[in-house]
């Protein structure tokens, strides 16, 4: 079922998994994870892409185990490097395993990147206009609630989101976010500048402190005080710490959705546990608002 008919049904829940290594062992341990994900009936999963497409077929065939297992996928295409050609072969595979939905995305450039590297694609803009041409995907796209990196300003951001929006996406998933004032200051601005569509907030649960300056680096997502005071605290317990970023994962939820966010997509990791975990949380709070 297309992700646009879901959300306007229902507040949707759903996932993201990644692409495994290349070995046995991690193709067996993702189609695990998808499986116990399953158990929690998502409205939908998501594969992403791997870095500038290098695991373009594994995820295709993660997607396709998806669809397989009953849950509809939401199967990232990067145009970063990518060829016309290269997309055609991605998306014929894709259509080919029944997949009807699409995160359409430009993707990370690299620090030396050129002019070159994205020839053909230089913006997801540039990406869904070319889908919409040849395929019959239903698109979303991204956005960030606290500016992306490369943008000077919020409304800059906000005009590349109406862009999306005019090239076909129904609906945009945010990158991840800590303190929930920016995906409301986001939504609340979106409307403003003419975006209408649905905008998924993106949950990653910190549970692993480690993590934390890579986060910053990777989406400069600001860390709450008092949750940045508790991770100095107890970073070196890692069952407290688990239990600290369980916590702060499900009140941002309990949040956002007390305010009335249309759906929350978890980055998962590709850890099972603590969806898992989070979802029974959810449930005494919520009931059966998210399915199961």
């Amino acid at each position: 079922m297309r992700i646009d008919e879901i959300l306007k049904k229902k507040r949707t829940l759903s996932f993201e998994v990644f692409p495994p290594k290349k070995n046995e062992a991690d193709r067996s341990k993702i189609f695990a994870t998808i499986d116990e994900l399953k158990t929690l009936s998502p409205d939908f999963i998501s594969v992403t892409y791997g870095a500038g497409g290098s695991n373009a077929r594994g995820s295709a065939e993660i997607a396709g185990y998806i669809k397989r297992a009953g849950v509809e996928p939401l199967a990232h295409i990067t145009g970063g490097p990518s060829s016309p050609a290269d997309i055609d072969r991605v998306a014929g595979e894709l259509e080919a395993l029944g997949v009807e939905n699409v995160l359409a995305l430009r993707g990370d450039r690299p620090a030396d990147y050129d002019a070159e590297y994205c020839k053909y694609f230089a913006h997801a803009t540039n990406l869904m206009d070319y889908l919409r041409r040849g395929h019959n995907f239903t698109l979303g796209a991204a956005c960030y609630p606290e500016g992306h990196p490369e943008c000077e300003t919020l409304y800059a951001d906000l005009v590349s989101m109406k862009k999306k929006q005019d090239s076909g996406a129904s609906f945009f998933i945010t990158q991840l976010f800590y303190d929930n004032s920016y995906y409301y200051r986001l939504v609340s601005e979106a409307r403003r500048a003419g975006v209408t569509v649905p905008i998924i907030p993106g949950i990653m649960p910190l549970v692993n402190p480690k993590n934390i300056a890579r986060i910053k680096s990777m989406c400069g997502s600001t860390i709450p005080l008092d949750f940045r005071n508790m991770i100095e605290i107890y970073s070196s317990t890692p069952s407290v710490m688990e239990e600290i970023g369980l916590n702060c994962a499900v009140y941002q939820i309990i949040d956002l959705v007390a305010k009335g966010a249309p759906g929350v997509h978890i980055y998962t990791m590709n850890n099972a546990r603590t969806a898992i975990e989070i979802y029974s949380r959810l449930k005494k709070v919520f009931g059966g608002l998210f399915g199961a």
